[in-house]
């Protein structure tokens, strides 16, 4: 079976120099090397642990210094940790510093092969990409110009159409998807995109946040070398921005964060539970018309999903949502009380909530249901539990796609023929 990245545990140390060291060996003796050594060692990356499976792409987030580069490079096999392990199936392809290995005085054809041969192709599959790399990057009539006459933006356009020309199980890319103007940049992402139903690993880093939101499935942001969350996309997008404009790092829940869910589901901090915490859904149940806890349903039965909560102070106007999804993450429903003009009351006290849902004409398969708590204006979540609590549907009847509505066959014949 074809396995993806495995990192467990990665950590990678560098020394930090005095801002006065002595730059000659003159400058040096006359201080009697006075702070010629480092000063201290610090850590880019301490316990990082993190898997991408194959047709899946990572993104990688955190503010300039907080190890992303660090990361990309070991996983390329640029650098050794100092401790942990990084296991990469091969071959890799890296769109890291794109350009950077260019011979000024060769022409774009040329570069295009002595790139290729770096990069693991032979000089025959190299000669039989070679119209469709030039193609790729938009140069057919400056190809065999010479790389010093080249502006940055149709270097990297070179060096990225060399790149995913390579046909790896592995992509690592460090911010090179602005290259060249939006049509190019679709085709960029489109490309990436193509690589992932392929079965390529894909692990993305980006201040690009929009565009991390959009084509990651999961996001690992990076803090002071630390992992600070890992999880959908779309909620650690969400808490990173949110830490940005306070300037601070995501709360840390209670020890209640780490009960077991009754799907035997554990809820893990920055994982699959994010929020500020200043409201935390404490108890989540899926009940049947009894008030009894489900775990399968038929299709087409109803179910009530009942949401338990503990404000840590005075919340005004909470929102609450409820959203249900299928294995491959294809969203059924998402409702919310803002959505549906209910406005749950100001409080400070614990409460309860609950959605009744009539019917769930689902077809056959397992579901998950993630709720949320936010604040009246969406800005970020106070508690959000992704794909922590699951169901099964089951069908008398084999069926595709995801609704099941109630239906009849009829049939008749036309009696005029």
């Amino acid at each position: 079976m074809q396995q993806g990245i495995h990192v467990e545990g990665l950590s990678k140390q560098f020394y930090r120099y005095h801002a006065d060291r002595p730059t000659t060996m003159k400058e040096a003796i006359v201080r009697r090397f006075s702070k010629w050594r480092a000063g201290e060692r610090f850590w880019a990356l301490r316990d990082v642990t993190f898997d991408v499976p194959p047709g899946e792409i990572l993104g990688v987030i955190g503010r300039n210094g907080a190890g992303k580069s660090t990361l990309l490079h070991l996983i390329g096999g640029v650098g050794r940790a100092d401790r942990g392990t990084v296991w990469v199936p091969r071959p890799i392809a890296a769109l890291l510093e794109l350009g950077a290995a260019f011979h000024p005085e060769l022409n774009g054809r040329e570069n295009i092969f002595v790139s290729s041969l770096v990069a693991g192709l032979t000089r025959a599959q190299t000669k039989e990409r070679l119209a469709s790399i030039i193609q790729f990057a938009e140069l057919e009539p400056f190809i065999d110009n010479p790389i010093r006459t080249y502006s940055s933006g149709m270097k990297l356009r070179l060096a990225f159409a060399i790149g995913v020309h390579t046909s790896p199980r592995v992509l690592l890319i460090d911010e090179v998807l602005a290259v060249g103007d939006l049509g190019f940049q679709q085709k960029c992402i489109e490309r990436i995109l193509k690589f992932k139903s392929d079965g390529c690993s894909i692990v993305l880093v980006s201040h690009d946040m929009q565009q991390v939101g959009q084509i990651c499935d999961r996001t690992l942001w990076l803090e002071d070398g630390t992992v600070s969350a890992l999880g959908n996309s779309e909620v650690v997008v969400q808490q990173y921005e949110l830490a940005m404009t306070r300037n601070t790092r995501l709360h840390t829940p209670t020890q209640s964060s780490t009960r077991v869910t009754d799907s035997g589901v554990p809820l893990r901090t920055n994982q699959n539970r994010f929020g500020s915490m200043e409201l935390e859904i404490t108890s989540v149940r899926l009940l049947d018309t009894l008030g009894d806890s489900v775990k399968e349903i038929r299709s087409g039965d109803p179910m009530q999903i009942e949401l338990g909560y503990t404000p840590r102070k005075t919340i005004e106007s909470p929102i609450f949502m409820v959203s249900v999804h299928n294995a491959e993450g294809e969203v059924c429903s998402e409702l919310s009380t803002a959505a549906e003009g209910i406005e749950v009351p100001t409080t400070h006290r614990p409460g309860k909530i609950s959605l009744n849902l009539e019917r769930l004409d689902l077809t056959q398969g397992e579901y998950f249901v993630d709720v949320g708590a936010y604040p009246s204006d969406w800005r970020y979540a106070y508690d959000f539990h992704w794909r922590a609590y699951s169901f099964q549907v089951r069908s008398a009847h084999e069926q595709k796609g995801v609704l099941s509505p109630p239906h009849t066959w009829q049939h008749s014949e036309d009696d005029k023929a």
